[in-house]
């Protein structure tokens, strides 16, 4: 459509905003320098106007633009009443131009105005500015043409300070990844834009600040309308108005863009799984002081010393990857054990402020509320493209699904997931080729950070992101064609950037002070093939009698989809199996399945196995030390995208036959649903009340029983079946030497990894009579070890707490230490370091 007029006026051709905050110094050369480009050539250039928005300025700058719109009448000034901002001062020009191109420029003329010329060639020739009357334009490729100095043929005639060129390098990167992949420099302040679309954008932006041009091209982007970037000449002039603080102020509109752009509805959903997880936490969320998860175990404990410790190693500047707060005197290499730093650093200050049970309550429950975000984001991206409903559904059975609320009573590091969704679609970008070093960068950085959130996880995820990729390159032999180039080199990429970032923790744990090679397991790690049919001990049609049988314990029940669903899953893949996506899901998770049944697969009701593929993978490096029941849990998110895929089906009667279409088909559709997910809803899980810390650690008493690198010894000694000395500590933040302890160390000529300290024989000797209540034969030969094993443990103090065969415990310890325990504030101790006989260290 022709240029739209002026009231009154010729059509426009070319509109020129320039946003103008107290540049009276520089704004009269400026307006003459482009009046004068303009007028060399007014074949080109046609009718053209000049806009300056005044942004509120406190110096002469709205009388001179005033001045010189009375001597040139197609200079006109827009002006606000206060300085709200560029993109204030953006909006409201643009808005009232009325050009078939509209160019934004500053006011200092960073980049000349001969540089326009190049940018309406590529303007008009990628396509041409004929508007169609939707506002769009008719037939145009191009939809704005930025300056760009970052591109090779950019010139910078003066640079800025290179602090600052260092600081735009890094918001322009931040850009990039989070708003505009693939333009190099979006702040630039030079844009060529198509008129009707600018005016178009202008009007839905909301943004006041210097973030506007991300908005404007992010909102290009969403509509279709191509951005090229040309390189320009620029030069850095003096008297600029971005300030150093600017930089957190745009990327604080950054954060703003980013969640403008979540609708409602999505909001509603990730509320709606935030008050699912609290549902399922509300009893701990009660009683965080004394609630303890009752089928946590000993690992509610742990996680509580973790983030406690994590937290005391930041605030104090130590190696967050080492601690000798448990196993004194050898200390624990945290690196190899599960301590989420990238979880349990970030909410140091938590930690501090409302304590550790706090930390482990917010980890536990926003972690799976934000796992199911983000498995929903995935699958309403590519698998149900749009269609919120049934991703919800997929997203539910992913998170919530009975291996995972299994571990959610002991283990966030298998509970909290959200960076494996970002993984897997950050690899099907991959797969498309559009980007790959950008998106191979990406993988790098989400792969690191998941690193430091749970390495097992992302091995499992990798095992089943190789098992789908294999099993669709089977199926679709020429996506697997086009896709496999730009993923191996995306993912070369991803690892160039992660090797680095991890080389140093990962040294650590694997060579560094208590590391390990290897773990030592229960012969039995692997899932009953019976497990997949049953209904796991907080399912609501589930029992713990029929349950505990089938799994290792509480928090590994690592099956249990009930056979409601596994049947629906099997009809859904048989009905469309000539899908690719659906057939690709099933073999995978059939793949998953039969992987988890271990090495020797038992046949039901018979005492006889049958060897399984597992076999010879058992033994390759990484798989040795995973426990191969948890591969059954690459199911979850595998069955909710094929519930997810058959739900739009039968939404959308799409199927070949036309059978989804009548109304009776979706109610059976829905019945079946329903039948296959309500018995595996979970239910709350059951909290406990633990015992109270005694008060000879909660006063301090404790201080005068320890000289300088003395240990103090609980009876039993901490250990993965009885770890409440671990509470101790977090609890209080009283970081005694503790001797034992419960983690993950090495044991014997091969350094193999066990739960637990090295085991002496003391600690053995105190936890058969724990366990057992008899007091055994007490000699010098016990008494001798007893001494060896205290000096070993560089033992200060002993210490017996109240708690179960007490008595057993008490007689024996007097039998072996030759002496009587005393009571001092609530516990009998033993006082046995090389100070025993200094006064001070006893009441």
């Amino acid at each position: 459509m022709p240029p739209a007029p002026r009231a009154g006026g010729d059509p426009v051709d070319l509109s020129v905003v320039v946003p103008a905050y107290n540049e009276s110094s520089r704004l009269l050369p400026t307006l003459r320098a482009i009046r004068d480009h303009l007028d060399i050539d007014p074949g080109r250039w046609g009718t053209w106007e000049l806009i300056v928005v005044d942004d509120g300025s406190t110096d002469d700058t709205a009388d001179i633009a005033r001045e010189a719109a009375a001597d040139d009448p197609r200079i006109h000034l827009v002006s606000a009443p206060y300085n709200r901002g560029k993109g204030h001062a953006l909006r409201l020009g643009v808005l009232a131009s009325y050009g078939r191109r509209v160019l934004v420029t500053d006011a200092d003329l960073a980049t000349p105005i001969e540089e326009l010329d190049q940018l309406d060639q590529l303007l008009v020739t990628d396509g041409g500015t004929d508007s169609g009357t939707d506002g769009t334009a008719a037939g145009t490729a191009v939809g704005a043409v930025i300056g760009s100095r970052a591109l090779p043929d950019s010139r910078i005639d003066v640079h800025q300070w290179r602090g600052r060129e260092w600081l735009g390098r890094a918001g322009n990167l931040l850009i990039r990844l989070v708003a505009v992949p693939g333009l190099r420099d979006t702040q630039c302040g030079f844009k060529l834009f198509d008129g009707e679309r600018a005016r178009t954008a202008f009007a839905a932006s909301r943004l006041d600040g210097w973030a506007i041009d991300v908005e404007i091209l992010r909102y290009f982007r969403r509509s279709g309308w191509p951005v090229l970037e040309a390189p320009v000449r620029w030069s850095h002039r003096t008297g600029s108005k971005v300030r150093p603080l600017d930089y957190g102020r745009v990327l604080g509109e950054l954060v703003r863009l980013r969640t403008s752009a979540v609708s409602r509805a999505d909001l509603a959903v990730v509320a709606l799984f935030c008050l699912a997880s609290f549902f399922l936490y509300q009893d701990l969320w009660f009683d965080l002081d004394r609630g303890y998860l009752a089928d946590a175990g000993q690992d509610q404990n742990q996680w509580e010393w973790f983030f406690a410790v994590t937290a005391d190693n930041v605030t104090n500047f130590r190696n967050p990857l080492f601690t000798t707060a448990q196993n004194a005197p050898d200390g624990v290499n945290l690196m190899a054990n599960t301590v989420m730093l990238g979880l349990s650093v970030p909410l140091t200050p938590v930690t501090l402020l409302l304590g550790p049970a706090v930390t482990w309550a917010l980890v536990l429950t926003f972690g799976l509320a934000a796992t199911a975000a983000a498995w929903y984001w995935l699958i309403v991206r590519r698998v149900t493209p749009g269609r919120r409903g049934p991703a919800v559904i997929g997203a539910a059975v992913a998170a919530f699904a009975p291996p995972m609320i299994s571990h959610g009573n002991a283990h966030p590091n298998f509970l909290v997931l959200f960076v494996l969704p970002l993984i897997v679609d950050r690899a099907l970008r991959l797969c498309a080729g559009r980007d790959v070093v950008r998106d191979g960068v990406v993988l790098g950085l989400l792969a690191t950070y998941q690193i430091f959130i749970g390495e097992e996880p992302l091995l499992l995820a990798a095992m089943g992101m190789l098992l789908f990729a294999l099993c669709y390159a089977l199926l679709d032999r020429d996506a697997a064609r086009r896709s496999w180039r730009p993923l191996l080199r995306g993912t070369g990429v991803g690892l160039a950037v992660c090797l680095p970032l991890v080389a140093g923790p990962l040294a650590w744990q694997f060579f560094g002070p208590q590391s390990y090679s290897g773990v030592l397991h229960s012969p039995e790690t692997f899932n009953s093939p019976r497990a997949f049919l049953e209904f796991a001990g907080r399912s609501l049609a589930g029992t713990d009698e029929r349950a505990d049988p089938l799994a290792m314990n509480r928090t590994e029940q690592n099956a249990f989809y009930g056979w409601p669903l596994l049947a629906l899953a099997g009809a859904i893949a048989v009905r469309l199996w000539h899908r690719t996506l659906v057939a690709a899901l099933a073999l995978t998770a059939g793949a998953a399945a039969l992987l988890s049944l271990g090495a020797e697969i038992p046949i039901p009701f018979t005492d006889h196995t049958v060897p399984g593929p597992w076999t010879p993978l058992g033994k390759a490096p990484l798989l040795e030390a995973v426990i191969e029941s948890r591969i059954a849990m690459i199911c979850a998110p595998v069955l909710g995208m094929l519930l997810a895929t058959a739900t739009v089906t039968v939404m959308d009667g799409t199927a070949r036959t036309g059978r989804f279409r009548t109304p009776a088909v979706r109610v059976l559709g829905a019945a079946a649903l329903a039948a296959a997910l309500l018995p595996i809803l979970p239910t709350p899980y059951p909290v406990r009340e633990r015992d109270p810390v005694p008060d000879f650690v909660t006063e301090g008493t404790y201080r005068r029983y320890l000289g300088p690198g003395e240990s103090l010894v609980t009876v039993p000694l901490p250990n993965p079946g009885n770890a409440d000395a671990l509470h101790w500590q977090s609890s209080t933040g009283s970081w005694f030497p503790l001797a034992g302890g419960y983690f993950m160390g090495p044991w014997g000529p091969d350094d193999l990894g066990i739960y637990g300290a090295v085991p002496r024989h003391t600690s053995q000797l105190l936890d058969r009579v724990r366990d057992t209540g008899r007091v055994p034969d007490i000699g010098p030969l016990q008494q001798e070890q007893a001494r060896a094993d205290l000096a070993a443990w560089d033992a200060g103090v002993v210490v017996l707490p109240p708690g179960y065969n007490e008595e057993a415990l008490q007689t024996t310890l007097e039998a072996l230490l030759e002496r009587p325990g005393v009571w001092v504030d609530g516990v009998l101790v033993w006082d046995v370091g090389d100070g025993a006989e200094d006064p001070s260290r006893s009441r």
